[in-house]
């Protein structure tokens, strides 16, 4: 069975390009065909949330294949093309845990879907809105026999709205994006030091004074926790607290531990600013202001922030170090505990369970609240010990700009939660991708997420052995292009800012650049900013608009790799050989536009890096087709081009370098590949 289990996996690896890769897949035979008369029926349990379920499948398969509205149809008959079982309904408010496994059998003559919830019902839907292809005679799926379900119960996304504003259909775009990769979490983090983005009717000016007049009013919360949940997905907010709270003290300073006045922050970091834990005025206010959100979001998880706290208000306030003194606090993080204490009973006390960043975590809390890791999985291990649940997104912090390959390694039960009895383990719910806006716009923030979210999600769903890496990036080149259809623009964005970064449409040259850069990771584009950067800085540099991951730079470097290795197909090299000819000659190219835009004149550099390293890398492939070893001095000054030229500039990295390097050094004497030819 297990073999059998294998097997079928590696099919849906290799052809049905499933993201993510379900649990179970048996290939049948034949296909079925997907035209005007395509038709679902319902049978089992009926609910409106069902109803417009399968309407916003329809509306999506239309738009897939380009039928008219009036074809596509629910219909009475219980001979649907498509026919949908539900055995039983959802709840009224979407809970953690709510069974979402379904089992899909398609074969030529119709589908079957069988779900024990809608919920799961959804999951099968986006499944097979994935198998459906062009074929000879219009669009089909194939054959095919599905059982799936989640590995965790908490799939989640966090999009920081707080330093930057992410408008409503830019979130809505991308709860579409979450629903398509079976993601089922909205994380909304609402509150920061440079804003507070939500409309409080008790407060009003938190908004009124800590927005910059960029805020969501309560009706339109509503309206996105409606569209969240259509599509399977609980929202969950965040108010960031005791720290990161700078703009409720605009309006409310009353609520700080320093004198103010307060203005909202412009730059990034960690700030002074905390809430007064020692006055009960704070509880009060807290109080009220949860109650009201509490009752605007119906999700039973409340997310307190938590983290960063520096303490230095705190330290700075007698009346503070008084009170801990007297109440036996022996230091700030006492200090902070108690807060948490305090407000714990508040959001009990609304109906809601608190949830956290991994300061929060102390034993004298109780064990329903969640720990959310930003630490590690050895961090979220501690908590389960210690008997309280948690989710990972330690890993999965997709604003650092690491492959998608990183955070496919990146495993909720890895390290000390891997040796976790099964018990602990259960309380290990899953995790979420965490996408903070110091460094994005309405423009690119679809970048940042897109797509590598993706393969976030298959970890967070797939079985825990699911981890072919050259599968995972074929498969998610297909989502990615799957999700443009949604209206995601990860991908279309991209031209649009070249265009303008340039000047001109004649973006040729620019692109063969862009294409093999990426930001800089992890903290350093604010380490090595050339001034400042605030939330009024624009985000229209070449840093700002090329992707997260270079595909041509991973490709490039797999040809290398088969050529230094001695593996290479026909065609590679000479494939490589254009590449690098391209670069090479691309800085000609681009010499007229860089004296023209005073947006492209800063990667001026970084173009005449890459056209030393096309220069070096085709000198390289010579010697070797030749069988002569390099002189020792070209090499010598090849590697330390190509040294100057991993380095970033103008906050890039050119990510061929290394490969580049790869080949300078196997011309230094080394036998050609065998893939080589001589000449």
């Amino acid at each position: 069975m297990l073999c059998a289990i294998f097997t079928s996996v590696v099919e849906a690896q290799q052809s049905l390009n499933l993201m993510p890769l379900p649990e179970k897949v048996q290939a049948g035979n034949g296909r079925l065909v997907i035209d005007r008369t395509f038709s679902v029926s319902l049978a089992g349990h009926h609910e409106a949330r069902l109803d417009r379920v399968v309407e916003i499948f329809l509306g999506q398969l239309r738009q897939q294949t380009g039928m008219p509205p009036i074809d596509m149809k629910v219909t009475d008959s219980a001979s649907g093309t498509l026919v949908i079982q539900a055995a039983g309904g959802t709840k009224q408010v979407q809970e953690l845990g709510e069974d979402e496994s379904y089992k899909l059998d398609i074969s030529d003559s119709g589908a079957k879907l069988k779900a024990p919830t809608t919920l799961g019902v959804m999951r099968g839907l986006e499944t097979l809105l994935q198998l459906v292809r062009t074929s000879s005679d219009g669009f089909a799926v194939p054959a095919v026999s599905i059982e799936d379900s989640p590995r965790f119960s908490w799939r989640g996304l966090m999009i920081d709205a707080g330093r930057h504003f992410i408008p409503l259909d830019v979130l809505k775009r991308n709860l579409d994006g979450m629903a398509a990769v079976k993601l089922n979490v909205f994380h909304w983090h609402l509150s920061e030091n440079q804003g507070f983005r939500i409309e409080s009717k008790k407060f009003p000016k938190l908004q009124e004074m800590g927005s910059d007049g960029l805020y969501y009013t309560q009706n339109e919360v509503r309206d996105l926790i409606k569209y969240a949940r259509e599509r399977g997905i609980r929202v969950v907010p965040e108010f960031d607290m005791p720290g990161h709270s700078t703009a409720w003290f605009v309006g409310y300073p009353e609520l700080a531990s320093g004198p103010g006045p307060y203005q909202i922050e412009r730059q990034w970091g960690v700030f002074d600013p905390a809430m007064d834990p020692t006055k009960e005025e704070t509880y009060k206010f807290l109080d009220k202001f949860i109650g009201e959100m509490a009752g605007l979001f119906p999700d039973q998880f409340f997310h307190i922030g938590g983290d960063e706290v520096n303490g230095k208000e705190w330290d700075a306030n007698p009346k503070i170090q008084s009170f801990m003194h007297v109440h036996g606090l022996k230091d700030n993080n006492d200090l902070q505990a108690y807060f948490n204490q305090r407000v714990q009973k508040i959001v009990a006390k609304h109906g809601k369970t608190m949830l956290g960043w991994d300061e929060i975590l102390r034993p004298d809390l109780p064990k329903d609240i969640v720990i959310q890791s930003w630490r590690g999985p050895d961090s979220l291990a501690q908590a389960a010990k210690q008997g309280y649940r948690g989710l990972l997104s330690s890993g999965y912090y997709v604003d650092l700009m690491w492959s998608a390959e990183r955070h496919y390694a990146t495993e909720p039960q890895s390290g000390a939660a891997a040796s976790l009895t099964p018990e602990e383990q259960k309380r290990i719910l899953g995790g979420e991708a965490c996408m903070w806006s110091e460094y994005v716009s309405p423009e690119n923030v679809d970048s940042r997420i897109w797509p590598r979210t993706a393969a976030i999600a298959e970890r967070l769903w797939s079985p825990q052995d699911v981890r072919d890496v050259n599968s995972m990036y074929q498969r998610m080149a297909v989502t990615s292009r799957w999700l443009d259809g949604l209206g995601l623009t990860h991908n279309s964005s991209y031209d649009p800012m070249l265009r303008r970064i340039a000047g001109t449409d004649n973006i040729a040259g620019l692109k063969a650049l862009a294409d093999v850069l990426e930001p800089v990771k992890d903290y350093t584009r604010e380490e090595t900013a050339p001034a400042p950067a605030t939330s009024a800085s624009p985000l229209n540099r070449v840093v700002d608009a090329v992707r997260p991951e270079s595909a041509t730079a991973r490709q490039f470097t797999d040809a290398v790799n088969e050529l230094v290795g001695g593996a290479a197909k026909p065609g590679v090299e000479a494939r490589v050989r254009e590449l690098l000819n391209r670069w090479r000659d691309n800085q000609v190219e681009l010499q007229s536009q860089f004296e023209k835009s005073l947006l492209l004149k800063e990667v001026a550099p970084v173009s005449q890096s890459l056209s030393a390293l096309g220069a070096a890398g085709l000198a390289a492939l010579d010697y070797l087709d030749r069988s002569e070893p390099a002189p020792a001095a070209w090499v010598t000054a090849q590697l330390a081009l190509v040294e100057q030229a991993k380095k970033a500039q103008a906050q890039l990295l050119i990510m061929v370098a290394p490969s580049v390097e790869k080949l300078v050094q196997a011309s230094a004497g080394q036998p050609a590949p065998s893939s080589v030819p001589a000449k």
